[in-house]
């Protein structure tokens, strides 16, 4: 593709002294393999009919390229329609994805679970596309850091402190040995939403909490770990960050660098907040807000009356701390789509504070998982869907349907496409049988459509040979292999997985269409075409390992 658009913006140049940005289209294969307007664009800067403009083109790059364009055709009004030589696809069967970095350091902040809390499908989802959008950056030479932030203070943890309390019947930290350690993380779980029901219903249990919401930043600014309280506080942190480990290493993605506890960026988030008050923050009946008004935003406070940071303060608390910990010249973000105009905020203070830094950075945001009562999923009513208990069900299905598969990997499949596929942003409707369906758009399917072609290859001991030529059926397969670096791009530079998820099921509808109608095994052209499976295969391969998903030789 860059070829391509190299040649016309030269042949752009020397005919018409023009200085251009060209951008190629994939058309239907029966009109060519690249399409560009560049004629039409022209017209008007040149005082030509854009099919006039087109015919010059045309000669020209003829001219220039013998050995890469095999065609190109004029459709009206002037649209060049172009057609790669077979020596030029055979050429881009082999790929290098580094060659496509466009990026030299990026850091992304994802999954980002509280601690006290259950991991929800939320996590989930988010940790399975920041996995995918870090394998795609790293394939394509860029430095990625992985970094995860989550909630150790704050009221959340107050109120699942009360309701842990309530539970041992006072401060009896050595009460939490009674329990069970494979249900460490669902005990919790129930003692915040005991707490969290209690705070919204009684004023007195209210008072108690919002005072153990006090203690707990005591006792990180004295380092108090001996207390009754605070001894239970860090053995249930301690709870927490073991079970976002196992659970990680259970869904099979690449492990953070970081993970930042808010309480890390307390004192960074309230010191730059205190640093910038006049200039950008406004001190407000005792509190410290930003007034987003002026940026067509909305005001947001960033130091309560009672001098302690919000959510904003530690927001800009971990950009700081992060920005010295790696050096990045990107950073990713992402929340849930309930954050986006709060996260525009922050931004706009950062901005206002260092704008280079600021301008680094980019956010995106999730839409909700729903199942199959379209019911929205909530932590603080405990009725959200557990992340394992997903991961658990699918693998349940997938192990009846076919007890002597590899059927965990294919679980993990299942999940990693149904969420994948999908455009990072809006909601998803979660729907189990056609995730782990082996016919149609999914993860297994796509598994097993490797695991076909690696059969195939299996079935001769004859020694695959890059075709010289190719023949029409083996030049549209060629023809999507070719497309592979393509997405991959287009992925990366949009922080975008569900490119590549797309055109991986639309690569192996190709394969299927050449096989049907292009024997392999016996045929005259078996070693021209053994190459082809096997490019085919690889690339199917590596496309499912930049979304975390094992591409089994065998189902």
């Amino acid at each position: 593709m860059q070829e391509i658009s190299n040649l016309i913006q030269h042949a752009v140049k020397e005919l018409f002294d023009i200085d251009v940005g060209v951008v190629l289209t994939r058309p239907d294969e029966q009109f060519g393999d690249y399409a560009s307007n560049i004629a039409l664009q022209l017209s008007k800067q040149v005082g030509k009919n854009p099919r006039e403009i087109a015919d010059q083109i045309a000669v020209k790059i003829r001219e220039d390229s013998v050995k890469t364009v095999k065609s190109i055709d004029i459709a009206a009004p002037g649209f060049l329609n172009i057609t790669l030589s077979d020596d030029a696809l055979i050429s881009g069967l082999n790929y290098d994805l580094r060659q496509i970095k466009q990026y030299d350091a990026v850091l992304l902040e994802y999954s980002c679970p509280n601690a006290f809390k259950e991991l929800h499908t939320g996590h989930l989802y988010q940790t399975i596309v920041g996995d995918a959008m870090g394998r795609i950056l790293e394939a394509t030479g860029s430095k990625v850091f992985r970094a995860n932030f989550g909630g150790d203070v704050g009221l959340h943890v107050a109120k699942c402190l009360y309701g842990i309390l309530q539970e041992l019947g006072g401060e009896y930290p050595e009460k939490l040995d009674e329990v069970d350690q494979s249900s460490r993380a669902q005990w919790i779980s129930a003692r915040y939403v005991a707490g969290a029901s209690a705070y919204e219903e009684d004023e007195s249990a209210k008072s108690t909490i919002t005072d153990i919401n006090t203690k707990i930043y005591a006792f990180h600014t004295e380092n108090d770990h001996d207390s009754p309280l605070a001894q239970i506080y860090w053995t249930c942190r301690e709870w927490s960050y073991d079970y976002f480990k196992n659970f990680y290493e259970k869904i099979k993605v690449a492990p953070f660098d970081k993970y930042y506890p808010e309480s890390s960026t307390t004192n960074p988030g309230l010191e730059l907040v205190r640093q910038n008050i006049g200039p950008v923050f406004t001190e407000s009946d005792g509190a410290v807000v930003f007034d987003g008004e002026k940026s067509g935003l909305h005001t947001r406070v960033f130091i309560t009356s009672k001098g302690l940071p919000t959510y904003e303060a530690k927001d800009l608390g971990v950009i700081v701390t992060e920005s010295a910990d790696f050096a990045y010249d990107r950073r990713v973000i992402m929340t849930g789509n309930d954050q986006t105009e709060y996260m525009k905020v922050v931004f706009a203070a950062l901005g206002e504070i260092d704008a280079d830094l600021a301008a680094k950075q980019t956010h995106f945001a999730n839409g909700t998982i729903r199942f199959g009562s379209g019911q929205k999923m909530s932590s603080r009513l405990g009725n959200v869907t557990r992340a394992v208990e997903v991961i658990d069900e699918i693998d349940r299905v997938v192990a009846e349907q076919n007890p002597d598969a590899d059927h965990y990997n294919t679980a993990l499949a299942a999940i990693k496409y149904s969420f994948l596929k999908h455009r990072l942003g809006g909601d998803i409707a979660f729907d189990i049988n056609e995730s782990v369906s082996l016919e149609g758009n999914s993860g297994p399917y796509l598994q097993y459509a490797h695991a076909r072609a690696r059969s195939i290859l299996g079935k001769t001991a004859s020694t695959a040979r890059q075709p010289e030529t190719l023949e029409e059926g083996e030049r549209s397969l060629a023809r999507k292999v070719n497309e592979f670096q393509e997405i991959v791009a287009k992925a990366a530079h949009d922080f975008m997985p569900h490119h590549i998820s797309g055109y991986l099921y639309e690569l192996s509808q190709s394969f299927n269409r050449f096989y049907e109608h292009n024997r392999v095994i016996g045929d005259p052209r078996e070693a021209e075409r053994l190459y082809l499976v096997q490019q085919y295969a690889d690339t199917l391969k590596e496309g499912l390992g930049l979304l975390g998903i094992h591409a089994p030789d065998s189902m």
